[in-house]
């Protein structure tokens, strides 16, 4: 069967919940026109009475919007509302690119940095470096001036083929340079990391399932089998979903026969299969894929898809719990309303949606009660009815009625945690003092360090903690001696994670951090020990 024109599965929370993407056409909503102009009418007499008659003055935009978000609650959390100005900036993260001069930045000191330009963009191209300072922006001055990230984004966002002009502070140079940079299109990419833990296995992180995601995943599955790569560790914590689309793709790179991966169903939309290609490039290597209570909609589909054909054990903490479909419908003034339309199951029939019947208030909510309920520390404390039960394609004993349970739980560990190491966290200690001390060090950091292999064999972040610890004293942090000595491992960690992302990319960032990650560890061990045949009782090879 055809795949779909890309339904969308809205992003966990309020803010990323308005992303989305136009598809498809409108539906004959199917109502008697007549009852539905009566009804129409009735809201246009008193609005019309407000306008006319009230006595003070009112909008009457924010007043037929605030009527129609509203409406849309008392449906289901995942029904909104998206006004038309909103539109362009709520679409682009799930595209996949925006147009802008392609950097990363942050703002130290009240000056613009560049973190790095982006590979391929605009920015690069006309030889903009990492650390390099924007003073000007089309001969406004900017540096000193209380610029906010919104502001920046304001001065270097624009439409593909328009010019913005920047000058730049660089070290060593003694003059400001000026560079003419042509907007264009930049893309956002949702694979976070990709690199080979050891010869035989890999590591991928994916943020979101957005129009590219397939495409990026796949060339970075291709690039891993190349070096070797037999079996993988896929990471979806934290991963809020997105296009289905997305994720059935890469599904699809993990059977060399047609399985089903995901089937919907709602009163006005016929049950629809969703099958995978056979054109697969992982079918036999051992699979892990990590979730928690972060990972939902398009990360359920995969991780629930790959638990029902006991195709690869999932790992970590209970998942979010969302099993809606929407379907975005644009309205005359080309705001749009996404509109629940369906559910989803998993290939064993799991309908996985969590109860929303107490309202979207209660409903987010209920993320706070887990964890005061004990759930992210112990499975134990996780109940699913047993008129819930469905079974696996070994005939493993899973559940449906809210979430994807983990073959292998991994419990919240919070021993190293303290305010301290949140305070550093929150006020960007690490991000801002790695900034300040590559600038200061970049040319020595290269030369002794002229790759992330030396640079994590020899780079000791206890060398500098004296000078972290005062930046963080000369920004408001004031060090915990207790909380310093419970946090310090991640403290040192964080830091050196931190400076070889700016040095060395993305996957130099994961390639540390994950060192105290314990779903990570976790899972690296199951996916190179007998556990993993266990987890699965796998009776058929290759399956």
């Amino acid at each position: 069967m055809q795949k779909s024109n890309k339904y969308l599965l809205p992003l966990l929370f309020a803010v990323t919940l308005a992303a989305g993407m136009l598809i498809g056409t409108k539906m004959d909503i199917g109502l008697n026109q007549k009852v539905l102009q009566s009804k129409n009418d009735k809201f246009n007499e008193v609005l019309n009475y407000i306008t006319s008659s009230y006595v003070d003055t009112i909008n009457e935009d924010v007043i037929i919007d605030d009527a129609i978000t509203k409406m849309l609650l008392n449906l289901d959390p995942h029904s909104y509302y998206i006004p038309a100005i909103d539109m362009a900036e709520v679409t682009q993260d799930l595209e996949g690119d925006f147009e802008g001069i392609g950097i990363e930045f942050n703002i130290l000191n009240d000056t613009i940095i560049v973190v790095t330009p982006i590979a391929g963009g605009p920015s690069e191209q006309r030889g903009i470096l990492a650390g390099d300072k924007i003073i000007y922006i089309n001969n406004e001055l900017v540096a000193g001036k209380g610029i906010s990230n919104t502001g920046v984004r304001k001065h270097l966002l624009g439409k593909k083929g328009t010019e913005v002009k920047i000058k730049i502070l660089r070290k060593n140079v003694p003059a400001l340079i000026e560079f003419k940079i042509v907007r264009d299109k930049i893309p956002l990419v949702s694979i976070d990391a990709s690199y080979l833990i050891d010869k035989n296995t890999g590591y991928i992180k994916i943020n979101r399932f957005s129009a590219k995601t397939a495409s990026e995943f796949k060339t970075a599955l291709f690039t891993l089998i190349n070096q070797g790569m037999k079996n993988l560790i896929l990471d979806l914590s934290g991963n809020p979903g997105g296009y289905m689309d997305a994720a059935i793709e890469i599904c699809d790179q993990f059977f060399n026969t047609r399985k089903l991966i995901v089937y919907t169903e709602g009163r006005q939309r016929a049950r629809r299969d969703y099958y995978s290609d056979i054109s697969s490039m992982l079918p036999h290597g051992r699979l892990v894929v990590i979730i928690d209570e972060g990972s939902a909609s398009a990360s359920e589909i995969l991780a629930g898809a790959i638990q029902d054909w006991d195709r690869g054990v999932i790992l970590g903490r209970k998942s979010f719990g969302k099993g809606l479909v929407q379907e975005p419908f644009t309205l005359s003034d080309n705001s749009s309303v996404r509109l629940t339309v369906a559910r989803y199951y998993t290939p064993s029939g799991r309908f996985i949606q969590k109860p929303y019947k107490n309202g979207t208030e209660e409903y987010y909510k209920e993320m706070f009660i887990r964890y005061q309920h004990g759930e992210f520390y112990a499975p134990d404390s996780i109940v699913f009815p047993d008129s819930l039960k469905y079974k696996t394609h070994n005939g493993r004993t899973v559940y449906g009625g809210g979430a994807i349970m983990p073959d292998v739980f991994i419990s919240l560990d919070t021993s190293l945690n303290s305010n301290f190491l949140r305070e550093l966290i929150s006020n960007s200690i690490f991000n801002n003092f790695s900034i300040q001390y590559i600038d200061k060090n970049r040319e020595y950091l290269q030369k002794v360090y002229p790759d992330l292999s030396a640079f994590k064999n020899k780079f000791k972040s206890e060398t500098i903690i004296d000078e972290f610890l005062e930046f963080a004293d000369k920004n408001d942090v004031q060090i915990n001696d207790n909380d310093y000595n419970r946090s310090k491992p991640i403290i040192f960690n964080n830091l050196k994670a931190i400076i070889a992302r700016q040095l060395y990319g993305d996957d130099a960032f994961y390639v540390i951090v994950n060192r105290y990650n314990e779903m990570f560890n976790k899972a690296y061990e199951v996916i190179n020990s007998k556990q993993y045949d266990a987890l699965l009782q796998v009776k058929i090879k290759n399956n």
